[in-house]
């Protein structure tokens, strides 16, 4: 009797580290899958920036739209190795709309409260307080910004601002800035290109969510 009870209790034993070790390995999982998903979906707004870009090109074509649309071709090619190397679904975003900044609020009307004359700072996050804007005009509040797959020195590409411009794009998640000039039209307010993206990206991350845009020259 005493013997079955030993092995008894030995068994329960065995099945409560089983249980732990799977319950420690779903976390393991949970993790992972928590940040391909990340990588993914900035590798798929990626895409669909570049997509986006292709049909604008194509309905509405110059003389140099042909020269435009073969080198995005390119970087979708690129941003498609991405995605496999991630095991991302491969193609994915290259359908899909960009997303667009908020829309402007209402203007107030006359029963309304004046507005403040400045905007609150931005709220960084919680651990680490957000850098000192840069000087410039803040621009497309709200947005996103990706990379464009390009590669060379580091640059931007925008559908707003005109070639030669000087922007700053701080990553509030991180507090990093990088300056650089716009040398190429896309379907978005701004992407950067690989090297510009590597100067403020988070390990793992093709999307930063929380930005801060200046138009510094």
């Amino acid at each position: 009797m005493s013997r079955r009870r030993t092995l008894s209790r030995g068994k329960k034993a065995a099945l409560l580290v089983g249980a732990a070790a799977l319950a420690g390995g779903g976390a393991v999982v949970m993790t992972g899958t928590s940040q391909a998903s990340v990588a993914c979906d900035g590798l798929a707004t990626a895409l669909g920036n570049n997509a986006r870009f292709i049909a604008e090109q194509r309905a509405n074509p110059d003389a140099q739209s042909e020269a435009r649309i073969a080198n995005r071709e390119a970087v979708i090619e690129e941003i498609k190795r991405k995605q496999a190397a991630s095991g991302c679904e491969v193609g994915a975003g290259g359908g899909e709309a960009v997303a667009q900044p908020p829309a402007e609020p209402d203007p107030p009307s006359e029963a309304d409260p004046p507005a403040e004359a400045d905007p609150p700072a931005e709220a960084g996050p919680p651990d680490q307080a957000a850098p000192p804007p840069g000087g410039g005009e803040q621009v497309c509040a709200g947005s996103t910004v990706t990379l464009s797959g390009e590669g060379g020195a580091p640059a931007a590409s925008s559908n707003e601002f005109p070639i030669g411009t000087q922007l700053r794009v701080t990553n509030l998640d991180n507090n990093k800035s990088v300056t650089v000039a716009v040398t190429s039209v896309s379907g978005s307010c701004v992407l950067l290109n690989d090297a510009a993206f590597e100067e403020v990206r988070e390990p793992g991350k093709f999307l930063i969510r929380q930005a801060r845009i200046e138009r510094v020259g």
